[in-house]
């Protein structure tokens, strides 16, 4: 397979050349302006940060990326989803509550936010996966399939379930509805939690199967041989009581993250941006966030977001460990600085899987931009 061509910038400044302009210099000369934009609806799809982490993206760079669209006639909007862990972003008012925390909001970045999957989680699309193995049928937040164009733009940084958080996570796990995010991470089917249940009924009213039922102890339990995994339930649910079994395997996790990203990008043109800085270990759904574990790398962009994936954790790797930081501990550098953080993850099965279903290649040419 011939390479993809990644671009690259470093973080050196100087007047006159401000990270801000390297930075639409690096989407001109990566060829993203090839893209027709003229009154097209754009998804730009970000991570506004847990409140609490300080790691996320500055909101500057998301208003480049929106500038560069609308000067080619775009209709831009940044957009993520909800979570399935409750937090800051478990609905779309709190969610937009938070990026409004964290400095994003139409004035500042030049668009309008929309919280994807809408006010609960429960606003998707079925979206068929072309030769996926584990999802046939994805599960996505409504608003980015309804965009003609999608842009990724990620802070590139480690994880606790897939080694790193880049391109192929950001539009995987972050475009799925609260359905898909339960589909990604479990096995099973959800649970009642019976300390939090209210016996309100809500799950039972949206349940098209009759699943959710009360006990002899007036706690809703989940009849598993009729629920069919939908998740409508876990959005529904007004004290978080209903949960994700979270019981998938890292590796099939990142295959099916892979697969959802095909489903979201699949037919469409789409063009992907990663920002490989404050290089936390952890993602930026923590409500907090470490010392970087390697210094700052730079920026990079392709079409590819397989490559590109790739181009940022050889770009790591290739970094010492910043002192003090957790992977600082006397045992000595390890060559993938991923696995070192977290050892129970393997994320190349992300990219690989990612390569099989023909979304990219892992192989890659990289292209400096000055």
């Amino acid at each position: 397979m011939t390479p993809s061509t990644v671009y690259f910038t470093d973080l050196r400044a100087y007047p006159g050349n401000n990270l801000l302009q390297k930075l639409d210099r690096l989407m001109e000369q990566a060829g993203m302006g090839q893209i027709d934009f003229q009154d097209k609806f754009v998804a730009i799809k970000i991570h506004f940060g847990e409140p609490g982490n300080l790691a996320y993206l500055r909101p500057n760079y998301a208003k480049v990326v929106v500038d560069f669209v609308k000067a080619r006639g775009g209709k831009p909007f940044l957009t993520d989803c909800n979570t399935l862990y409750v937090g800051g972003r478990k609905n779309a008012l709190e969610h937009l509550e938070s990026a409004y925390t964290n400095g994003y909001n139409p004035f500042t970045v030049g668009c309008h936010l929309l919280i994807a999957d809408g006010l609960k989680g429960t606003d998707e699309a079925y979206v068929p996966v072309e030769g996926g193995e584990y999802v046939t049928e994805a599960k996505i937040g409504r608003a980015i399939m309804d965009a003609d164009i999608v842009i990724s733009l990620s802070h590139f940084k480690g994880h606790e379930s897939t080694g790193f958080g880049g391109a192929l996570k950001n539009l995987g796990m972050g475009c799925g509805s609260r359905a898909g995010k339960m589909e990604m991470h479990s096995a099973g089917k959800p649970w009642v939690r019976a300390s939090r249940c209210v016996a309100c009924g809500a799950c039972q009213r949206i349940c098209a199967h009759g699943a959710p039922n009360l006990n002899s102890e007036g706690v809703m339990e989940i009849d598993h041989s009729k629920c069919v995994g939908c998740g409508r339930c876990i959005g529904i649910c007004p004290r978080d009581a209903v949960r994700p079994a979270n019981d998938e395997s890292n590796d099939i996790l990142n295959c099916k993250i892979a697969e959802y990203a095909k489903a979201v990008t699949a037919g469409r043109p789409n063009f992907h941006i990663n920002l490989v800085m404050d290089v936390s270990p952890n993602c930026d759904c923590h409500g907090e966030n470490d010392v970087p574990i390697v210094p700052d790398v730079g920026m990079f962009a392709s079409f590819d977001p397989v490559a590109l994936d790739c181009a940022c954790a050889d770009a790591v790797n290739r970094q010492p460990v910043v002192p003090g930081c957790c992977l600082d501990d006397g045992s000595g550098r390890e060559e993938d600085h991923f696995h070192h953080n977290h050892p129970e993850t393997n994320w190349r099965s992300c990219v690989e899987h990612a390569e099989k279903l023909g979304m990219g290649t892992q192989q890659y040419t990289l292209v400096e931009v000055h």
